[in-house]
């Protein structure tokens, strides 16, 4: 069994009930067992004028290998709608491989760690909350000290009204 965390984010439709859905949907999966998931955030998006995002990030113990998760999850974004038109642009789910054990891949279709994570607080604020003491690989920092080197003024713990 492999440790993996996969960053979740939507800002296109039911925000919410997607991301919901797409996790009951990936423990439907074989091979995925138990799991953390972190609370939601609201987001500012990054890229072209968008709709702020829903953002969260779920840890998983997996027997998949890493390149078969990549497309799983793939095949649930598209389940749920995504289309990909534009860099960054909007969408209805967003699924990422952030981590997979201490694994460091870089191909052309998938590198681990996510190349940019450590730099973005929607996806270190929530990946703090269940994995603070994960060590990424390249830096050899804990996520909870990555957390302290980005500003997360702009990501908002989603509350229910």
């Amino acid at each position: 069994m492999h440790d993996s965390v996969i960053a979740l984010g939507s800002n296109i439709g039911d925000s919410l009930t997607i991301l919901e859905s797409s996790v009951k949907t990936l423990h439907k999966i074989p091979g995925i067992t138990g799991s953390m998931k972190s609370s939601w955030y609201k987001t500012k998006a990054i890229g072209p004028p968008q709709p702020d995002y829903l953002n969260g990030c779920i840890s998983l113990r997996v027997d998949i290998e890493p390149f078969k998760l990549l497309e799983i999850l793939l095949q649930i974004e598209n389940q749920f709608g995504r289309e990909r038109k534009q860099r960054w642009g909007a969408r209805t789910l967003d699924l990422d491989l952030l981590l997979y054990d201490d694994l460091i891949l870089d191909t052309p279709t998938l590198q681990i760690p996510h190349p940019r994570m450590t730099q973005r607080a929607f996806v270190l604020v929530p990946l703090a909350e269940i994995v603070p003491h994960w060590i990424e690989p390249i830096s050899g920092c804990t996520i909870k000290q990555l957390l302290n080197n980005v500003d997360c003024s702009d990501v908002c713990l989603l509350t229910s009204n």
